[in-house]
């Protein structure tokens, strides 16, 4: 398997994961949107992964499903009968649809306004900001004495939540504060070996 990464973005959950697994696998860093990329993916946006069976997966939820289903003995699942499945895939389309899109006006205000004045662009980045409150919020009351995000164990749902926590504190006014469910969470994760790992591998550490 190869992953086609970039530095603390979502790919980070999918590397998370393979460290979990602990099959063989590599890395490649990219800068998403540049024409090598875009070859590989034409969508040009990070997480894709080689397979190694002859095909490309892309889609960070879809190439941790995956993974968690090819791989049970890594125990990523979390999920042992359907409604826990229904629970993880709920979890999953909120972290793409609800929570990650929440941060696209933070990083990127310039797609989210046609001015170009710093004013218009602080006003679509202070609008993301609280929108990733407003998502904080529900995973902060889902979290209150959980370890993990589903079950006794950890799973696709924690390292896909890992970054996008990462970033949180790093963008948020007073970082994670508002927040000590999740960030008890982050700190449990930022603990783990595999983790830290892959922290370093990235230049995160």
């Amino acid at each position: 398997m190869k992953l086609y990464y970039s530095p603390g973005a979502c790919s980070l959950a999918v590397h998370v994961a393979l460290e979990w697994i602990g099959e063989p696998y590599q890395t490649q860093a990219v800068k998403p949107g540049s024409p090598e990329f875009v070859a590989i993916n034409p969508a040009g946006a990070v997480p894709a992964l080689d397979t190694g069976e002859g095909w490309l997966l892309t889609q960070a939820g879809a190439i941790l499903r995956h993974l968690a289903r090819r791989f049970p003995q890594a125990r990523l699942s979390a999920a042992t009968s359907l409604r826990d499945q229904a629970e993880v895939d709920s979890w999953l389309s909120f972290f793409t649809g609800d929570l990650h899109p929440a941060f696209f006006p933070v990083f990127m205000a310039q797609r989210y306004t046609t001015a170009s004045d710093e004013a218009s662009l602080k006003a679509a980045r202070d609008a993301g900001l609280a929108l990733v409150r407003k998502r904080y919020a529900i995973m902060e009351a889902h979290l209150a004495g959980r370890r993990f995000f589903v079950g006794e164990e950890r799973s696709i749902l924690d390292a896909y939540a890992f970054p996008m926590e990462r970033w949180g504190a790093k963008v948020l006014e007073g970082g994670l504060a508002d927040f000590p469910n999740i960030k008890a969470h982050h700190d449990t994760l930022a603990a783990d070996p595999a983790v830290r790992r892959v922290l370093a591998a990235e230049g995160l550490a």
